[in-house]
């Protein structure tokens, strides 16, 4: 029960991240698809797909080769696991535009051939941009908390601050 406790835990800070940006991302695609005919994400698909994105996080941080550049600036990791988790997010786009064109062709090579037809490459880019920056942000708040402590970073934020050092 301990290790599950510890494990929601861990949990948490990721997928209320990516909860919350996959809501952004949807409103902006909602934006964009005005008038089209495509409907949206709802709410509940974007809890699972930020449930996955959580967990997916924390499967890479256990990874070996996660953390690359241990003694090296930050900005090392940060590109690192940025690439990383932008490979997974545009895969995991991509999927969900490819099930639907699944569904309606009954065939994952005519489904895959019609979203190649079919996509609007300017709102898949622009989609991808987005979440680009939100990982970017994701990555490099998560290395500063890894290296000023959680603590220390809960005081910076949230108070009270500690007193000026002389």
């Amino acid at each position: 029960m301990k290790k599950l406790k510890e494990e929601f835990f861990k949990l948490l800070p990721p997928t209320i991240y990516f909860f919350v940006a996959l809501h952004i991302v949807a409103f902006v695609r909602v934006l964009m698809l005005k008038g089209t005919g495509i409907s949206p994400l709802s709410t509940i698909s974007i809890a699972v797909a930020a449930l996955i994105l959580g967990k997916a996080v924390l499967i890479a941080d256990m990874l070996p080769t996660i953390n690359r550049f241990p003694n090296k600036p930050l900005i090392y990791n940060v590109a690192w696991k940025t690439s990383i988790y932008l490979l997974v997010a545009t895969l995991i786009h991509y999927l969900e535009r490819l099930v639907d064109f699944w569904r309606q062709t009954g065939s994952f090579v005519a489904g895959n051939q019609k979203l190649l037809a079919e996509i609007i490459w300017p709102h898949f880019w622009a989609i991808q941009i987005i979440l680009f920056v939100l990982i970017v942000m994701y990555c490099m708040m998560h290395e500063l908390v890894r290296v000023i402590g959680k603590e220390k970073a809960l005081r910076i934020f949230f108070g009270p601050m500690p007193a000026p050092e002389v």
